[in-house]
């Protein structure tokens, strides 16, 4: 059974990280502190196992890809009427004063746990364990240049979010600090990567081992420092009004374009990173053709017909070891998701639950599952779209399609209806033994009792060797790398550079995938309506009623969520709101 990568250790992470004074007092029954815990090569494993715990969410609107796929311009809310937390977030809307509290608190919680290992191993001598003292060296370098990098991580989603946030470099920093300027945020996001780039080791991508998938290296942080760079630099000159081409140090220095670019071309050089032969065998439903009859070799159940013509083949999961062995060099660094469980703390967001909110509402079609029907697809992405362009089909699940095996959609199910979803990212499901179960259930033995909210195991990637290039066609103004892209996604001609050429590249490329909010909030197109479609009226259908919808973005906001009104209140008003909520 697949394993939930970053499970490891929780229990020990979240004990060692509590700061709750009634604990004091008591006997530590599991024997373990800061000043014993961190002292072998497992105990730091298990301890890295809970800074990646920090990723999941409890709160669906906390979770990252949702809540800014939501935000975008390319989604509608959909759901239900009873979804209205949804449309409140699609609308720039906020009744709840903690609709994003989980993401603002298990950033503090990644980088709790970052600082102790950090701080720990610094100090620590690891040789007993090694057979060499550079083996020992190198796996200090390793973990030290690991929290780095999920220190910044960390941070850095929560200020896309939220702006500057409060700096807590220590484990005996204060907390009742305020939030730091946009300045002296970043700094410390960029102070870590550059310290992980340094630190972590350059494997190549296909020498990289199935353990390691989905952990940081020194590629990603080269990756994220131009994402960081680009970012920052898009944020203060376009919405800030405060033009900059340089990222700030915490030592007084900088990025510039330049180091940025050089980045990105050591990646490119020396990574072994390289775009997966076909878009689509990106996406789990090209596992759904000849590899699906594995599980049902009688056929007993239709496999996903437009899949077997094309002959996709899904590159799968675990990096360059993937399950049909074709192997996977594009996915640079993904959350990884397996089986959840009801009973855990935040077990249910160890699975994908993207997959389930951004599902076919109401609908249960071989090889489309049902789901929750939020985040249904604005009319005019699709019809301004190529249709020779292989990403639109291999993006967008169209309804009452026989070939995309939609053809038995029942419509009026739900709110905000356009005929398409999501296909990146939605619940798969094929026949087998057990009947018609979850792609997952099949693929990982995943039993886990609940045939709907617990079975999307797909994993999220944060990063694609695609984003690569398209960075580095953007920051050193050539079409290179777009035209790469651009040739993988069918395109025979190649077109000169320009910045709305990599506008539509990236919008096309990474659509449903959680960044097409953040590029238009850096190019400050989230402002311009003639660049978005926020404020394009389109018809749709809410529950078997024909309707219009727009979205009215706020500029004052400045594309930023609102702190956690409980998080404010906490601080006794050492936090400030964010402008507009």
């Amino acid at each position: 059974m697949k394993k939930i990568i970053y499970s490891i250790g929780i229990i020990v992470a979240v004990a060692l990280s509590s700061c709750d004074d009634s604990f004091l007092d008591q006997k530590n029954l599991f024997q373990a502190s800061y000043e014993s815990y961190y002292s072998t090569p497992a105990q730091i494993e298990e301890a890295m196992g809970g800074v990646y715990n920090a990723l999941y969410v409890g709160s669906p609107h906390s979770n990252e890809h949702l809540a800014a796929n939501l935000l975008s311009d390319c989604m509608l809310a959909g759901g239900g009427p009873d979804d209205r937390t949804a449309k409140w977030v699609d609308n720039f809307e906020d009744p709840n004063e903690d609709t994003y509290k989980d993401l603002w608190v298990e950033t503090y919680k990644g980088v709790n746990r970052c600082n102790a290992i950090i701080e720990a191993v610094q100090t620590k001598d690891f040789s007993n364990f090694f057979k060499t003292d550079e083996e020992a060296e190198a796996f200090k370098n390793q973990s030290i240049g690991e929290a780095h990098f999920m220190r910044a991580f960390h941070m850095f989603r929560g200020a896309k979010f939220f702006g500057g946030m409060p700096l807590i470099p220590t484990t005996l920093s204060p907390l009742d600090v305020p939030r730091a300027s946009l300045d002296s945020t970043y700094a410390f996001i960029a102070s870590d990567l550059k310290m992980a780039i340094d630190l972590l080791p350059a494997v190549p991508a296909n020498d990289i081992s199935i353990d390691r998938y989905g952990h940081a290296n020194k590629w990603v942080a080269e990756a994220y420092m131009a994402k960081v760079y680009l970012f920052y630099t898009g944020y203060m000159t376009n919405i800030e009004k405060k033009a900059t081409s340089e990222l700030p140090l915490m030592d007084g220095g900088s990025i510039t374009k330049t180091n940025a670019v050089g980045y990105l071309e050591d990646c490119m050089t020396n990574s072994n990173f390289a775009l997966a032969s076909d878009f689509r065998n990106l996406w789990p439903y090209s596992f759904l053709n000849e590899n699906a009859r594995t599980f049902d070799p009688n056929g007993t159940h239709p496999v996903l017909p437009w899949a077997e013509t094309e002959g996709l083949s899904w590159v799968g999961q675990d990096g360059h070891k993937s399950v049909n062995g074709t192997g996977n060099t594009e996915v640079m660094f993904a959350q990884r998701f397996a089986f959840g469980n009801w009973g855990w703390d935040k077990g249910q967001s160890y699975n994908n639950r993207v997959c389930l909110y951004f599902g076919i509402r109401d609908n249960s079609m071989v090889p489309f599952g049902q789901g929750w029907g939020w985040g249904t697809i604005h009319p005019t992405l699709r019809n301004e779209w190529p249709n020779e362009d292989l990403r639109k089909k291999g993006s967008i699940l169209d309804m009452g399609d026989d070939e995309q095996g939609t053809g038995g959609y029942s419509a009026n199910k739900g709110d905000h209806e356009t005929g398409m979803f999501n296909k990146k990212y939605t619940t798969i499901q094929h026949g087998g033994k057990d009947d018609v179960k979850g792609m997952f259930y099949y693929l990982y033995d995943m039993d886990n009792g609940d045939p709907l909210q617990l079975w999307a195991a797909q994993d999220f990637y944060f990063m694609r060797y695609a984003d690569v290039l398209l960075m580095h066609s953007e920051l050193t103004e050539t079409a290179t790398g777009l035209n790469q892209v651009r040739k993988r996604a069918g395109y025979t001609d190649d077109i000169a550079y320009s910045l709305d050429a990599i506008k539509i590249e990236r919008k096309y490329e990474f659509a449903f995938e959680g960044i097409r909010w953040f590029d238009l909030v850096r190019w400050g197109d989230v402002e311009d309506d003639s660049k978005n479609y926020f404020s394009n009226v389109v018809d749709v259908v809410n529950s078997g009623v024909e309707a219009t919808y727009s979205v009215k973005y706020r500029p004052e906001t400045k594309g930023l969520l609102p702190v956690p009104e409980s998080e404010i209140r906490l601080s006794n008003g050492v936090y400030s709101q964010n402008p507009g909520w």
